[in-house]
């Protein structure tokens, strides 16, 4: 392994946590469109500054970048506030125009300039490591990598000081407010760490993979997690995992950086959907069919108890007359029969079935809800 390949990964995986850690409030929030927003926008922050400063190297950039993600946001609120369309149909008209406004003034004037709408979607992260920071003669590293670990930096430092106040306004706005938290400041804060961050991360890998960076990570670990502190870290490391895995892969198919890690995000994500221990599929196909077969066994209860003090108990109770009486098919008699023995709650005598004294608890109880 090369020290290019090095600075790549660590490019890679350093953003990967930077775009993460806000990610997990976005996802939570329901405004996981937002990312995609504000990373499109800020291009127009960009270009505006860089009229004014002609230095594509300016922090000016970074500060329109930053102020115009923020408008973006409160451009939707105001248009989701008339009551007239959705959060998601405002996000929808505000920010294409917005990114539109720039794409012109990008094609229109600054073709002599390096900044192209290729270069701002997809990113190239193969050369990031050719851009270097140098301070008294000494070569610090990428500036991309030093970008993105000050953001980090800031991320966790922020992440860390408001946590409880951000997972309070997150999962209970109403509380929060009743508590005198500022959550319109809580807001705009979160929505300008994510605008910081989709700037500093998307003239390196891209305004696609921020958006897979951001939303991908916090959308795996929320279906492995229902507790927000290991939601954060899952999400970390899912996001180191997919880039240095979209690294390796994009060297064994010579392919784009930013599509494989944002490709490994998307396998990631299959594989937890599907095999998560409570929210994948196989997890919820399981407790439907576990659900249905306790159904099952209380219907049986039911059937058996209220038939219990009859004359006719000993020929009603007959496993071949469960059939006739509950409309089920052979098979599924001899499933259920079986299950409702192995715990206990029947028992067989002479082709008979009788209620244990804790079938005839589950009877009664279900007999008292229903």
């Amino acid at each position: 392994m090369t020290s290019m390949q090095l600075e790549i990964m660590l490019i890679a995986a350093v953003s990967a946590v930077a775009c993460a850690l806000p990610g997990v409030f976005l996802v939570l929030r329901r405004m996981a469109l937002m990312s995609d927003a504000i990373s499109h926008v800020v291009l127009l922050g960009i270009i505006v500054a860089f009229f004014f400063t002609g230095d594509l190297s300016s922090p000016w950039l970074l500060v329109g970048a930053t102020a115009t993600g923020v408008l973006t946001v409160f451009l939707v609120e105001m248009v989701t506030a008339t009551r007239l369309v959705k959060e998601d149909a405002a996000i929808g008209l505000v920010f294409p125009a917005l990114f539109s406004i720039a794409v012109i003034l990008v094609s229109r004037y600054a073709g002599n300039v390096h900044i192209d709408t290729d270069a701002v979607l997809m990113g190239e992260l193969a050369f990031a490591p050719f851009d270097r920071v140098v301070v008294g003669g000494y070569d610090i590293g990428s500036r991309s990598l030093v970008k993105m670990v000050i953001i980090l930096a800031l991320n966790a430092s922020l992440l860390l000081v408001f946590y409880k106040e951000l997972k309070i306004a997150t999962f209970d706005p109403l509380l929060a407010v009743s508590l005198g938290f500022p959550v319109a400041a809580l807001h705009y804060g979160l929505m300008t760490l994510v605008s910081v961050t989709a700037v500093g991360a998307f003239d390196a890998v891209g305004s696609v993979l921020v958006v897979g960076l951001m939303v991908g990570p916090a959308a795996t670990a929320y279906l492995l997690t229902d507790r927000l502190s290991r939601m954060i870290m899952w999400s970390a490391g899912i996001g180191v995992v997919a880039a240095v895995g979209g690294y390796w892969l994009a060297y064994l198919m010579d392919a784009s950086i930013a599509g494989c890690i944002t490709t490994m995000l998307g396998i990631i994500f299959g594989a937890a959907h599907i095999g998560a221990p409570d929210r994948g599929i196989i997890a919820m196909a399981r407790r439907r069919a576990r659900q249905r077969v306790e159904f099952a066994q209380r219907m049986l209860v039911i059937h058996l108890f209220n038939h219990e003090d009859s004359p006719e108990a000993a020929t009603e109770n007959r496993v071949d007359h469960l059939g006739e009486h509950l409309r089920w098919r052979a098979g599924h008699i001899e499933r259920i029969v079986d299950s409702a023995r192995r715990r206990k709650l029947i028992q067989e005598q002479n082709g008979s079935l009788t209620l244990t004294d804790e079938g005839r608890t589950v009877a009664k109880e279900s007999l008292q809800f229903s």
